[in-house]
């Protein structure tokens, strides 16, 4: 108790000492912008949809109106070398107050809100001193709406346009009774032009729209006429030229003679045909889907009108490396001396069939051992073989009309584990189909997907630990794995290192044994009552596991970040299995989770590492898990970070210790915790990083040892390093 009364003194004084000065750091005559406040006439009105327009923005707030960023800044004073120019490097700086930047917010205000369609809007302000603070007080007093009450259309009459323009008309955004405004007729000219373009009016654009508006009426309302001119707003009559539509012409697709490519392949995935109407859509559809095809890193469509009203498209492709390696590698080991190495090599070819199919072939190891233990070692190989269609197998191309083609993907593994308790197979299969709709939202769904593990050479202690134990004798025997699984995903940025703020969501869903269970009265019963093929259970459950995180960029040039994550799941076993199939259980620990714990070896709850295995390997049914860390650069390429992380696994049924298990009761006392730093090198492409994550408090021990104080943080079995590829999440 008194650990974790000094260690909350520790935070307390840590914060009040952050919080004491975030001023230290100004130098004479400067002072820091503290906050922007506006103020608006009318209460109704979304004052905060004004902050974007003003030209300086203070820092930002963390944690309840605070930034601890900027108050470790000040602690460097006004130096910047030595442990002064580390906690600049860490920190936040302090935004300094520029009075002819309000001058140009004032500007800015009233534009917009001349833009939004306040007309004769007033911005004053005030600027208030608070010792070596500045607060700006924006004063908004809005001006006149006009509500638009009748609305005449000038439209040329040739062709067939004016029929096309009253085909469309019910889409029209500026109706009567609406507000008149320059952004809904910005608005509404770029829709329009985009409907033109799409029915064949090709280099149709939003300038051939002009709008004319009286506004002399008493009553606060507006006529407007809406003209299409033939014509752009930068030209003269003398340029008028009639609105014709298009058709497709020539189609050509080129690329290096060196690609191997079926011309089926491009067909089907082209959307442009020669004589079909011009359509922008089209044009848009067929670059989005020729650069899905991992064989070319460039796509190019050049569209030139000709005569006889016809469009040539010239379809240019360039490719990329067809065939080469990837490699990856993480490593691992914390305070008790056990190493973790899993060192990577992927094949890959992009165009095995000629087709696009993306086929990669790799080998994987996961090695753990301890140098002064012969027994403390653990051997997993596995080999993977996998192929990629660009396409829906089973269906037609013509079936998917938009931008976006699922893919289709076939693998199969093998795996190899030895450890010392026993030796396992696993071999793997799956068809799944990948894709995405938009930028945003990517699917995976796998309607087949089927595991065969054997598990042989078991050690005498460990197989008389499992005869007594029915549900660890489930989760540690030969099974059928067949189900269906699928991921749904969901982020505002989908680059592989983010450099924006962002947020995800992920959710990830497995289903095993349901088909087979219905047919059960045809399958022989095994001595434990469980139904099996050729002698072997299959496994039956579902598991569940969702995770969301968002990534806030900070400072003026977003350099630095705060990163969170929170992550829940569940699996549970019934009708056929007792337990969870041990490769399907929830583990924590490692490189991307509770980082002052090596993989595997926290939990369940706040349960003791089982000694039935020599190197631990803890799992359970239940995880929860949170993490956040502040990234800041440093030097060069290099990145700091500070992060923190709490969670745990827990059992759902086959254990005899209550501590395992989640309840109300134990969850308080059974959450594990750690902090750490990290370093990492941003290439841009790739991110590799080290991690060092000390524990702080630890479920596993007694109930007056679980709060680690500072001075234990380096002792044997309360710190592990990580090494990785990548952001942790």
């Amino acid at each position: 108790m008194r650990i974790r009364t000094g260690i909350f003194a520790a935070i307390l004084t840590l914060f009040a000492a952050a919080s004491c000065s975030t001023t230290r750091s100004l130098r004479v005559g400067e002072y820091r912008l503290a906050r922007n406040i506006i103020e608006v006439d009318n209460p109704s009105f979304n004052s905060s949809s004004l902050n974007s327009y003003i030209r300086q923005k203070p820092n930002n707030s963390i944690i309840f109106d605070w930034n601890p960023l900027l108050s470790i800044y000040n602690w460097s004073g006004q130096k910047d070398t030595g442990l002064a120019g580390f906690f600049r490097n860490v920190g936040q700086a302090p935004v300094i107050y520029d009075p002819s930047l309000v001058e140009d917010s004032e500007r800015n205000l009233k534009t917009h809100l001349e833009y939004i369609g306040y007309y004769g809007s007033e911005v004053d302000s005030r600027v208030e001193v608070k010792g070596k603070k500045v607060y700006v007080h924006y004063y908004v007093t809005l001006g006149r709406r006009y509500t638009i009450r009748s609305i005449k259309y000038d439209i040329p009459e040739y062709g067939t346009f004016r029929k096309d323009f009253e085909a469309d008309r019910p889409n029209v955004t500026i109706r009567t009774g609406t507000y008149l405004s320059e952004s809904a007729l910005e608005g509404e000219t770029e829709r329009g032009a985009q409907y033109f373009r799409n029915i064949g009016y090709y280099g149709f654009n939003k300038s051939y729209y002009t709008f004319e508006a009286d506004t002399l009426s008493s009553d606060g309302t507006a006529a407007l006429t809406m003209s299409i001119k033939d014509y752009t707003r930068t030209e003269s009559e003398e340029n008028a030229a009639e609105h014709r539509k298009y058709d497709i012409g020539n189609v050509t697709i080129s690329y290096p003679s060196t690609v191997k490519l079926r011309k089926s392949a491009l067909e089907n995935l082209n959307t442009l045909v020669p004589g079909q109407p011009y359509s922008e859509t089209d044009v848009n559809n067929t670059y989005s889907r020729l650069s899905q095809l991992s064989v070319f890193n460039s796509v190019n469509i050049a569209t030139t009108p000709r005569e006889g009203d016809l469009v040539d498209c010239d379809i240019k492709l360039r490719n990329s490396g067809l065939q080469g390696f990837k490699t990856n590698f993480e490593a691992s080991v914390n305070s008790t001396g056990l190493f973790g190495l899993s060192p990577e090599v992927t094949y890959y070819h992009k165009n095995f069939f000629r087709g696009g199919e993306l086929l990669n072939l790799g080998v994987k190891g996961n090695f753990q051992f301890k140098p002064s233990d012969t027994e403390a070692r653990s051997t997993e190989m596995s080999a993977q073989a996998s192929i990629r269609f660009p396409r829906f197998l089973g269906l037609p191309n013509r079936l998917f009309k938009g931008a976006r083609i699922p893919h289709t993907e076939l693998s199969v593994a093998f795996s190899y584990q030895n450890r010392p308790e026993y030796t396992r197979t696993i071999i793997s299969t799956s068809l799944g189909y990948t894709g995405n709709w938009g930028s945003r939202f990517f699917y995976q769904f796998y309607p087949f997907q089927g595991n065969v593990v054997r598990i042989f050479d078991m050690s005498a202690d460990f197989s008389k630990r499992l005869k007594g134990d029915r549900f660890m004798l489930n989760a540690y025997s030969d099974h059928f794995d067949l189900g269906v699984g699928g991921t749904l995903y969901y982020t505002t940025d989908a680059s592989a290192i983010p450099s924006s703020t962002y947020h995800y969501v992920r959710l990830n869903l497995d289903q095993s044994g349901n088909v087979l269970s219905l047919f059960n009265n045809l399958l022989p019963v095994n001595d434990a009552g469980q139904r099996t093929i050729w002698d072997v259970p299959y496994a039956q459950y579902l598991r569940c596991e969702i995770q969301a995180g968002q990534t806030i960029r900070l400072g003026r040039y977003g350099k630095s970040a705060i990163a969170f994550r929170a992550l829940a799941g569940i699996g549970y076993a019934y009708g056929n299995s007792y337990s969870m199939p041990f490769e399907k259980q929830f583990y924590s620990g490692g490189a991307g989770s509770m980082r002052g714990w090596q993989a595997r070896t926290l939990g369940p709850g706040g349960g003791k590492l089982s000694d039935a295995f020599i190197i631990p390997s803890q799992a359970g049914d239940i995880k929860l898990e949170a993490n956040a860390e502040y990234r800041f650069p440093m030097v060069w390429k290099l990145e700091g970070a500070l992060f923190v992380d709490a969670g745990n696994i827990w059992a759902l049924s086959g254990s005899d210790d209550e501590e395992e298990y989640l309840s109300s009761k134990t969850f308080p006392k059974s959450v594990a915790a750690d902090w750490g730093l990290g370093l990492r090198l941003n290439l841009d492409v790739i991110l590799v990083r080290v991690d060092m994550g000390l524990k702080f408090r630890d479920p596993s021990r007694s109930y007056d040892q679980r709060w680690i104080a500072p001075g234990d943080w380096l002792k044997a079995g309360n710190y592990a390093i990580h090494f990785g590829v990548g952001y942790p999440f």
